[in-house]
């Protein structure tokens, strides 16, 4: 069973029957909220109804002006949060990827029944900071021209200057976290140290990349996400 549906003017799936219990689930770059059938299956076989939306600049939205920065996905993710606090009496949580930095941000005062991080930034710092070092850009150079093109995305000195003065500090719900031992995105240090700090269980598939894209990958995630939900 599927209803679409937009909060406000946020493009929304539903996933299966009526239930107590639902999944907000938040995706990553280059993704979409389609993208959530693979783990609503499992949702829904488990009880739990899940509810993907777009991002700005992705699936629906892709021709949207606004960006998909932390500014904007905060915005969304609190008026997603909000329709389905009252929507749902327990509520729980999947993010992938630069989702989880956005729902680092937007919902660190807020209580989750289990959250599950999939590949997650958690420490954007450290990825801008890695990305100028990729790409050759000097932090004078990004406060001098305040945007630069690179090959990933645009390196911003705006939201390098927010992330510097908004580290992550609080996360107080139960959480799983299944990182690739190939990503480079997050170093393994960042991931562990987020883990340790807050908690979290930490599976770590040694040969797997941050998108978890082979056919071996779906059958880690799969399992992972079967123990987990």
């Amino acid at each position: 069973m599927i209803q679409q549906i937009r909060i406000g003017d946020i493009p929304t799936i539903i996933w299966g029957a009526r239930s107590d219990r639902v999944y907000l689930w938040v995706h990553g770059k280059m993704s979409r909220k389609e993208k959530a059938r693979s783990f609503a299956e499992i949702a829904n076989s488990k009880g739990y109804q899940v509810v993907s939306f777009d991002l700005p600049q992705h699936g629906e939205r892709i021709h949207e002006a606004d960006r998909c920065d932390i500014w904007n996905g905060i915005r969304d993710l609190t008026i997603v949060a909000e329709y389905v606090s009252f929507e749902w009496k327990d509520v729980s949580l999947y993010a992938c990827s630069l989702g989880v930095y956005f729902v680092l941000h937007a919902y660190q005062n807020l209580t989750f029944k289990k959250c599950l991080f999939q590949s997650p930034i958690v420490d954007m710092e450290y990825l801008i900071r890695s990305m100028m070092s990729w790409f050759d850009v000097s932090e004078e150079r990004l406060f001098r021209e305040k945007e630069v093109n690179t090959p990933i995305d645009v390196l911003s000195w705006d939201y390098y200057q927010f992330v510097k003065a908004h580290p992550i500090e609080k996360w107080d719900n139960p959480t799983m976290i299944l990182y690739g031992g190939k990503d480079d995105l997050p170093s393994g240090e960042v991931i562990h140290n987020f883990a340790d700090q807050f908690f979290c269980d930490l599976l770590i598939a040694e040969n797997s990349e941050h998108a978890f894209g082979t056919e071996a990958d779906g059958i880690i995630v799969s399992e992972w996400l079967n123990s987990g939900i």
